[in-house]
């Protein structure tokens, strides 16, 4: 055996069985032994930032680690933007990022790069594999990095130590520990702040803490006690839809985010940071929250969220047949007709999003109004762009598609976020994944010119129009799809996007609708 199949070995023993690749020269021989290995689903990506996008869609729907395999520095730059997102979803995944032989780094061949310091930023952990009798012990510690917290790990694989012999290891399975439960202090002090608040207390939940069973836990706790329940700007990965307890999404604008939290005194955290202002901006706050709100960390990332929840709960001396909060009652937005603008988008997919649904939201601005509409429509799974460098939408599906491969996948997406990775649309194609993408094509990046506004420019000039509007030439989604092997159609009205989103929830496989809004 060479260093490379040890690899495979250890990874495959471990339950790591996907791989988003986009390989190069110094890979060929992991390569090769993933060759040898069909248990390991090999999935191409066609540009580096859809192999790590497509990792993330995938661990935030399993929870267990993706594997992606990527080529020197330069293929782990191009893929760090989604590396950004994914470390600030706090997703397990793995990048074994090949490298120069050892012997041949001090050539300073032309894709010589400072590997460690490209992934450091965008990694919680990063080794370089010393050798192939280091590549079982690398591998393992590295899955380990992966889920104890999950986050994100690097692991450096020189050529040689790819291709040398090695020596498989005498156990291949690494214990894993259970998430560590939360302190009693933490929940004393959590209910005693949350009595004492006497209905200005709020819960804040990220992680395992917004999937149905705890939100039902958290929904337990404030409908006893008047607590406000919250959700983050960008959302990871909640479960939503009738039925479920629904949390508020604090707003993205940071004048109506400090409004929504303007009287809460009390700030508990479960499994989420403080809320921040994505931007500084003059004159504004960076902090969210008052400046005498109390905030308290119940749970932390990596602890078991859902029963520092239960003990809460049982420390305020509420049941566990306690009712949660009555939903909200969503207007009757009726059937949209004639032109089609964005929040005509929003409601036709609301009404009509097929049970246990995955969405993927990367609609900006256009998309905005979905979340509120999503309230009541089937049960599904919700996961957006966490940490802002844009093009995760087509990624993240096509993670979530190959997750989840018998759950249709929405992916609403805006069309200048889309262009980034594009090429997405290859893989969609080539692996013939049930996914829905929406395009919105309003031929600009709304979001930036709400943010010249924000920043007090009133008056947009030539200069400013030409780096803000994706315009002379239009973008044509329809062509590229096909281009790409995606059927795909394009929608001016209501009643033609009506017509195309029944056509593509009748079908399997994938589909892209362009609503030109």
């Amino acid at each position: 055996m060479n260093g490379a199949d040890v690899l495979c070995d250890v990874l495959l023993a471990n339950d790591v069985n996907i791989c988003f690749a986009n390989p190069g020269t110094s890979e060929m021989h992991f390569v090769a032994a993933l060759d040898r290995r069909p248990e390991m689903r090999c999935v191409l990506g066609l540009f580096e930032g859809v192999v790590t996008g497509a990792a993330d869609g995938y661990a935030r729907m399993t929870n267990r680690p993706a594997l992606t395999l990527l080529h020197t520095g330069p293929g782990l730059a191009n893929g760090l933007a989604n590396l950004h997102n994914a470390r600030r979803a706090r997703v397990p995944m793995i990048n074994v990022v090949g490298d120069h032989a050892s012997y041949h780094l001090p050539l300073d061949a032309p894709l010589t790069a400072d590997i460690e310091c490209l992934a450091a930023p965008m990694s919680n952990w990063v080794r370089r594999i010393e050798g192939p009798d280091d590549v079982a012990r690398a591998t393992q510690a590295a899955i380990h990095a992966s889920l104890s917290p999950p986050g994100i790990a690097t692991l450096i694989l020189p050529a040689d130590a790819a291709w040398g012999e090695a020596r498989p290891p005498a156990s291949a399975v690494i214990d894993r520990p259970a998430p560590p439960a939360t302190k009693g202090e933490a929940i004393r002090s959590a209910a005693e702040a949350i009595r004492k608040a006497r209905g200005r207390a709020a819960l804040l939940v990220r992680g395992t803490a917004a999937l149905a069973d705890s939100l039902k836990i958290a929904g337990q706790i404030s409908a006893a006690l008047n607590v406000r329940l919250f959700s983050e700007v960008q959302v990871a990965h909640m479960q939503r839809g009738v039925g479920r307890v629904a949390p508020t999404r604090i707003p993205y604008p940071i004048d109506a985010a400090l409004e929504v939290l303007a009287d809460i005194d009390v700030l508990v955290l479960v499994g989420a940071p403080e809320p921040v202002a994505f931007f500084a901006y003059p004159g504004k706050p960076g902090r969210l929250v008052h400046k005498g709100c109390q905030v308290l960390t119940l749970a932390a990332h990596g602890e078991d969220l859902k029963r520092a929840l239960e003990e809460l709960r049982d420390e305020l001396g509420i049941k566990g047949s306690q009712a949660v909060p009555q939903a909200k009652t969503v207007p009757d937005e009726g059937r949209p007709s004639g032109a089609l603008t964005e929040d005509a988008v929003a409601v036709i997919v609301a009404q009509k999003l097929p049970d246990n649904a995955i969405v993927c939201d990367e609609g900006i601005t256009s998309a905005r109004r979905f979340f509120s509409l999503s309230e009541q429509s089937a049960p599904h799974d919700f996961m957006m762009n966490t940490g802002g460098a844009i093009g995760i939408g087509i990624p993240l599906s096509i993670g979530a598609a190959i997750a989840c491969p018998d759950r249709k996948v929405l992916n609403l997406q805006a069309d200048g976020s889309g262009m980034y990775t594009v090429q997405g649309l290859w893989t969609q194609a080539r692996e013939n994944l049930d996914i829905i993408t929406i395009v919105f094509a309003n031929r600009t990046y709304a979001v930036l010119h709400g943010e010249m506004r924000n920043v007090g420019v009133q008056t947009i000039g030539e200069n400013a129009r030409r780096m803000l509007d994706l315009d002379n030439p239009l973008l044509d989604w329809v062509s590229m799809a096909k281009g790409l092997g995606v059927e795909a159609a394009r929608a001016h009205t209501c009643e033609e996007f009506t017509g195309l989103l029944d056509h593509a929830l009748s079908r399997h496989g994938p589909f892209l609708i362009e609503a030109v809004i």
